[in-house]
């Protein structure tokens, strides 16, 4: 079990990020908390101040890497991280009437879902490397480990993060920095409220950053919750297609738009 002091986390303005926070907050903790509004992690800041940590904001876009990278690496200097979440994320559905998703969607999705964490990665891995120490947790989705047929790019996003995940694991043992891809299922949050259809066994958002805490304290390199959804999806993939396509359908949905894809 390891008890981190210096963390960072990326898309910590809602949902599972600023309950990772709080989780987190604690006497002697170092936290660096980023969103695209620094404005909007000030409350979230003084919660976790007042639990007795210490806390750094940014107002960054993961996707802008040449300033996610000197923040995070002026703070590393400052606070070795020894645990890095690349949390940021957005999602996107099919386009009006089910028809095919936008192209500007598709690129905002793979900008910020995918590249946003390869961008917060890069800032730190060789740092991490050097001090032989730290663990990087890459938040995935179910939808990655199964492609969910109503968000094509978003599946695709969460799916490339697993690989990087699994890549990043392999390539890191050596040097002693542990990887965890987290494959969260339906977590109540602002996202999944534009999800409009079935959410089995939907789960709070305080509860997911406790099981995400854990998984990385005690080292896992993957973890999908819940369990009977993501067993279902594991089972799913031994089906041919069409037959898994059909276990899909009760849940399919509309995806209201994202505001922040227009900005």
């Amino acid at each position: 079990m390891t008890n981190f002091r210096s963390i960072v986390i990326t898309g910590a303005s809602g949902g599972i990020g600023s309950e990772l926070a709080r989780a987190f907050a604690g006497p002697g903790v170092s936290l660096a908390l980023i969103a695209r509004d620094a404005q909007r992690l000030e409350p979230l800041a003084r919660e976790c101040e007042a639990a007795g940590a210490t806390v750094a904001l940014a107002g960054i876009d993961v996707r802008d890497r040449a300033g996610l990278h000197a923040f995070l690496q002026a703070h590393d200097t400052d606070h070795p991280v020894d645990l890095l979440i690349s949390n940021a994320g957005v999602t996107c559905g099919l386009g009006a009437g089910r028809s095919r998703e936008t192209d500007e969607d598709a690129e905002w999705l793979a900008e910020v879902n995918y590249k946003g964490a390869v961008h917060t990665v890069s800032a730190l891995v060789e740092r991490m490397r050097a001090r032989r120490a730290g663990r990087i947790v890459l938040m995935s989705s179910l939808a990655g480990m199964r492609g969910f047929p109503d968000m094509p790019s978003y599946s695709a996003t969460k799916a490339a993060l697993i690989a990087y995940g699994e890549s990043l694991g392999g390539w890191l043992r050596r040097d002693r920095v542990g990887v965890t891809v987290i494959c969260p299922g339906f977590v109540t949050s602002p996202m999944s409220a534009r999800y409009m259809g079935a959410k089995p066994f939907e789960i709070s958002a305080a509860k997911a950053a406790q099981i995400i805490k854990q998984a990385a304290e005690k080292g896992k390199p993957f973890r999908a919750f819940p369990l009977p959804l993501a067993l279902g999806i594991r089972l799913s993939k031994f089906l041919p297609a069409w037959a898994s396509d059909l276990c899909y359908a009760p849940m399919s949905a509309d995806v209201a738009r994202d505001p922040r894809s227009d900005l």
